[in-house]
């Protein structure tokens, strides 16, 4: 039997694309509900480093963007060694609605991890995160208003 290799949630927001735009790709944004701290060099090529109080840190990798529809990132794969090349895409696609906007993420590249234990860490932290992350998101939105 083949491992998952992607986890996907949509999410119906009451905020036009542009408010979830910047939520997503802006250090305010990702320093609020994603991290507690962030830069960003908004650009293909670019990364968004985020920090949390934990003293846990990720770097994203920006890979797709096109505002304010699709933004997309690579980022290292949870539990992996520090140099470990493997990443996974992960990839927010917004669509206008009559009262807001719906948003699709997308993480995939997961079943690039052989290891049944490497797997099952990754995918299971990575599906319980995103159920939190995204809580957080909708809530600093409502937030502002």
């Amino acid at each position: 039997m083949a491992f998952p290799d992607r986890i996907e949630r949509t999410i119906e927001l009451a905020r036009p694309p542009e408010q979830v735009w910047a939520a997503l790709t802006t250090a305010e944004g990702l320093g609020t509900w994603f991290g507690n701290r962030a830069e960003v060099d908004l650009r293909v090529g670019g990364q968004a480093k985020l920090a949390w109080d934990s003293g846990d840190t990720a770097t994203l990798t920006i890979e797709r963007l096109e505002p304010p529809r699709v933004f997309g990132y690579t980022w290292p794969i949870a539990g992996l060694p520090d140099g470990d090349p493997r990443r996974t895409y992960v990839e927010f696609t917004l669509e206008p609605t009559s009262t807001g906007t719906t948003l699709t993420m997308v993480e995939s590249g997961f079943a690039q991890l052989p290891d049944t234990a490497a797997h099952a860490t990754a995918f299971s932290g990575n599906t319980e995160g995103w159920a939190n992350e995204l809580g957080e998101l909708v809530a600093y939105l409502d937030a502002r208003g």
